[in-house]
């Protein structure tokens, strides 16, 4: 699929799918790079600006073709903001509701685009995203913060009343991503595989957005130009886990949930 196509259906449905990004071996490559950090540090699902300290999520969000991807949909000038892995362990309750990603986070604007890149095999046995076509058109919806455990969103917030029957499943076999807009619904199921269902989100967004919440916000200009500077700079990895980058995203892992939390 050329950038054209894969823009056409960005701005029609608020999301495109399958797309190939890594080979099946370079995928392993980096899911054997997570598990020995994990092996080492503990588990980081959910961890904010892991980039700042492990050079393999550094390396995927500024992929090339990533990039190519992330400039035909939101222009020249990209501000990586956040990269996480979000992690469903096999047999494990855990579920995301539907929602809207941009709700919670305080920007300015909705020029942004969430990256998810599949480590490990995302099926709908496994808890694969589904997204709700054109939802991304029709604004903010209002959204509930429930008390569900299982629940992998911070706040558990919740748009109610989605059509279900719209919903598309979005699959991904390991080096497989799939990019959506900031107010597509979306939402996932449990993993009932014997596998980890293992994925890298990344968040880009065009370097005019401003965080309306405070003013200690931080990203990182992986290409063009940042002519606005309303973020503070993150540093990128250098190697893993050096003690000064390990200092520095305490903090910053700390200031991203509670700009999230605070509604």
């Amino acid at each position: 699929m050329d950038l054209t196509e894969i823009g056409r259906q960005y701005r029609e449905n608020g999301f495109v799918s399958g797309l190939e990004i890594l080979s099946e071996a370079e995928a392993r490559r980096h899911r054997d790079a997570l598990e020995k950090a994990e092996a080492a540090f503990g588990k980081l699902h959910y961890k904010a600006k892991i980039h700042t300290v492990l050079r393999s999520p550094l390396e995927l969000a500024t992929h090339p073709r990533i990039l190519d991807v992330v400039e035909a949909l939101i222009g020249p000038d990209i501000l990586l903001y956040d990269v996480e892995y979000i992690i469903k362990e096999p047999h494990a309750p855990s579920h995301v509701s539907w929602h809207q990603d941009l709700t919670y986070w305080g920007f300015s604007d909705d020029a942004q685009v969430s990256l998810w890149l599949a480590l490990s095999p995302a099926s709908a046995e496994s808890g694969c995203m589904r997204m709700i076509p054109g939802s991304h058109r029709r604004g903010r919806h209002d959204h509930v913060t429930t008390q569900d455990s299982s629940n992998v969103l911070l706040q558990g917030q919740t748009v109610m009343n989605v059509r279900e029957e719209e919903a598309v499943l979005c699959p991904l076999a390991p080096g497989q991503a799939s990019f959506h807009h900031g107010w597509t619904l979306h939402a996932s199921t449990p993993n009932r595989s014997a596998d980890r269902r293992i994925g890298l989100n990344a968040q880009f967004i065009a370097p005019h957005m401003r965080q309306t919440k405070h003013d200690r916000d931080s990203a990182l200009l992986v290409r063009g130009e940042d002519r606005f500077n309303h973020f503070r700079k993150d540093r990128a990895a250098r190697a893993d886990f050096e003690p000064v980058a390990l200092q520095r995203w305490g903090e910053l892992d700390k200031l991203h949930l509670e700009t999230q939390g605070n509604g």
